[in-house]
């Protein structure tokens, strides 16, 4: 049955000023199938929403075309009942704001794109959610140091249980082998208990928190909602968790490497590790007379760790303070690059500072040596300038912090049984904007698992990751997608008679929300999904669509177009821009003001990894004269939301060349270009820049079939 349509175009935010709203509503009512088709002078106001709601009671709306401003704005004011199918067309940022007021070419594009809005509602339908049988609201927490105690405790205060892991007999980690903690408040010139000895009582009194020591995981299968875990513990158990919060720890960057600095050579060279075990084991503490620290001993060294791992400046400080502590006649050195002492541990810094006994020189350590069963070191590249020699009983190397891993996970996921990782082996994730999300949904990594961390912040984190892993549970029950497409309640739905068992969809997918059979059909895991889209361009048979996102919608939208016969006057060019960071970056030129050719026609998409041959092939097949895709930008920093669909768009682009060869035309009528969401000046130039190389190649000759 035919959908009833109502078209709404607003006229205010110089939207009027720049567009002829009656010849626009002509161009609608003369073409289109619409219902009903007002215009308002400000569609955000009380009356404009009231207008909307009286008609789709009136006419019995199912579909509402809003002509207007962004979609990324005023969405709590177009909020509309859920069986109606609601669309945004961009005629503020995108055609007011950045086109000339009057002109020929700006009333054009306002017509396409409220075609293209109204082809999209007629081919698009209201998302049914997924709701997964048998929810569980349980939530797992892997390692029991101080990141994953501080999780549970805040997992089991907001009303879940929780069920801790830990490998080892005992709870604490490597926070359970201090000595002593650096303090957090006055007074800094204190060492203080560790926390983590309060925090484990919390956790073995609370009634919500289920621990399991001893324990490992043998398997983890399913999806958020409902994950089967299988733990052994001297015994086989299995539990159902809706989510996991991966809290495994760290590991000491392995010594054995430094040989340079005399590890392993002589036996009075030991790690910060060993020093904290040392001090902490041995009631008699028998100090030597001098001890000298070697700051950055493998860090921020690219033969080694090329990052700083945070907490060693903070920890050498302290075992300084033991030493002064205990000993009233012992010498500290500290040979440093730099010291980091962030936020209140400045105070710290500053109170271990002022002990005479205590010496910090800036430098590198050009020699370690042993004579007369004392080690003589040497320090270049001073602040003096001139090399100096210092003896001392014992060395003490300041070694950094590498992530312990998540294969023990055993994840029963055929892209692995661990989670993704970065080039140093922490856990991956969109680090700026979902710090605590992994590539498998409903897992979430905190602590010195996802990047280096000292207990304070370690502990922070983990607060944030449970939050996370309680949000997934809940979003899960109502059929929803989490990060970065919160609320969207649409899933994937395949049409297997047609599948040929190619892969790709299984292959591509970033999150694993896809398994397969022996024969290699994929086998749809829903709540893992996170609605990227991906799985549409990946697929050749076109088996894979949303309800409001399919091979069909963006097609109809691409065909709606109206594309003029003579290139010299109106060449067009597509361009598919990712909703993430391509599509923000334009709206903020509309805002400044930046132009940009009025001869493109811009369709946002999930993920430019979500862009069919197919629709490439239509725009061709219509006249367009090029195509140019943007995203967010790929690579060891990148950027994209969806981890690698600009990625895949580039080792795609061999496909694509394959399709211009058989269409016969030049390889640069399709282009792929990679932006940052603040990028606002220089998408603009890459548009511009764009429509002079199509006009330099001349027309699509598909345009005058």
């Amino acid at each position: 049955m035919e959908k009833k349509t109502g078209v709404y175009i607003c006229s205010g935010c110089e939207i009027g000023k720049s567009i002829n709203i009656e010849k626009l509503s002509l161009t609608v009512t003369g073409e289109q199938n619409i219902t009903v088709c007002n215009n308002h002078s400000s569609l955000c106001s009380v009356e404009g929403y009231e207008l909307i709601c009286q008609d789709i009671e009136k006419e019995k709306l199912d579909c509402v075309v809003i002509a207007a401003c962004s979609p990324r704005v005023k969405t709590g004011i177009f909020d509309f009942p859920e069986n109606i199918v609601c669309e945004r067309v961009n005629l503020r940022e995108q055609v007011a704001w950045c086109y000339e007021p009057g002109d020929e070419d700006t009333q054009m594009a306002a017509e396409d794109y409220l075609r293209m809005g109204i082809a999209r509602v007629k081919n698009i339908s209201i998302p049914q959610p997924y709701i997964a049988d048998d929810i569980s609201s349980d939530i797992l927490v892997v390692g029991g140091g101080i990141t994953g105690i501080t999780a549970s405790i805040g997992g089991a205060k907001a009303g879940y249980t929780i069920h801790l892991i830990e490998k080892e007999e005992k709870l604490g980690g490597w926070s359970g082998k201090l000595y002593k903690q650096i303090p957090d408040k006055e007074p800094y010139n204190k060492l203080i208990e560790p926390v983590v000895k309060e925090k484990i009582r919390d956790v073995e009194d609370n009634p919500g928190i289920n621990v399991y020591k001893s324990a490992t995981i043998s398997k983890i299968s399913g999806q958020p909602g409902k994950f089967d875990v299988v733990i052994q513990n001297g015994q086989e158990q299995k539990i159902t968790v809706g989510s996991i919060v991966a809290s495994m720890g760290w590991k000491p960057y392995d010594a054995n490497a430094l040989t340079h600095l005399g590890y392993g050579k002589y036996k009075n060279v030991i790690t910060n590790v060993e020093f904290e075990e040392f001090i902490k084991e041995n009631p008699q503490r028998q100090l030597p007379k001098s001890i000298l620290f070697i700051q950055c001993a493998g860090s921020r060294d690219k033969d080694h760790l090329p990052y700083c791992s945070s907490f060693c400046c903070g920890t050498t400080l302290k075992h300084a303070k033991y030493i002064r502590d205990l000993s009233t006649e012992a010498l500290v050195f500290i040979i440093y690059k730099d010291i980091r002492t962030p936020g209140l541990y400045e105070e710290f810094y500053k109170e271990v500072q002022k002990n005479d006994y205590l010496f910090m020189i800036k430098g590198e350590i050009n020699e370690i040596k042993e004579k007369d069963n004392r080690l003589e070191i040497i320090v270049k590249n001073t602040l003096l300038g001139d090399d100096i020699e210092i003896t001392a009983d014992m060395v003490v190397l300041a070694t950094g912090m590498t992530p312990a891993g998540t294969e023990d996970l055993n994840l029963a996921y055929r892209l692995g049984k661990g989670l993704p990782e970065l080039k140093y082996n922490f856990s991956d994730s969109h680090f700026i904007c979902f710090p605590y999300e992994t590539r498998r949904t409903g897992i979430y990594a905190a602590g010195s698992l996802r990047a280096p961390m000292d207990i304070p912040s370690s502990m922070e984190d983990a607060q944030g990751a449970m939050l996370k892993a309680i949000q997934c549970i809940e979003a899960t029950k109502r059929g929803e997608a989490v990060h970065p497409r919160s609320g969207d309640k649409t899933y994937p739905d395949l049409y297997l008679e047609r599948c040929t068992d190619c892969k790709r969809c299984t292959e591509e997918c970033p999150f694993g929300a896809y398994d397969e059979t022996e024969k290699g059909t994929p086998l749809p895991n829903p709540t893992r999904c996170r609605r990227c889209g991906i799985c549409i361009g990946s697929c050749p048979e076109r088996i894979i669509s949303f309800s409001d996102f399919s091979i069909n919608s963006v097609s109809a939208m691409i065909k709606s177009i109206n594309v003029p016969d003579e290139f010299e006057e109106k060449p067009r060019i597509l361009v598919f821009v990712c909703e993430n960071d391509a599509y923000p970056a334009l709206d903020m030129a509309g805002r400044k003001g930046l132009k940009y050719s009025p001869y493109v026609r811009i369709i946002p998409v999930r993920c430019i990894g979500s862009i069919n041959n197919v629709w490439i092939s239509d725009a061709l097949s219509k006249g367009f004269d090029g195509i140019l895709q943007i995203g967010c930008k790929p690579g060891d920093d990148y950027q994209c939301h969806f981890i690698h669909g600009s990625e895949l768009t580039e080792t795609r682009g061999e496909n694509l060349q394959e399709t211009l060869e058989t269409m016969m035309l030049e390889p640069e009528r399709i282009k792929t270009e990679f932006v940052e969401i603040t990028d606002y000046y220089k998408i603009t130039e890459i548009i511009n820049e764009y429509v002079e190389t199509i006009e330099e190649i001349g027309p699509n000759p598909f345009k005058e079939m």
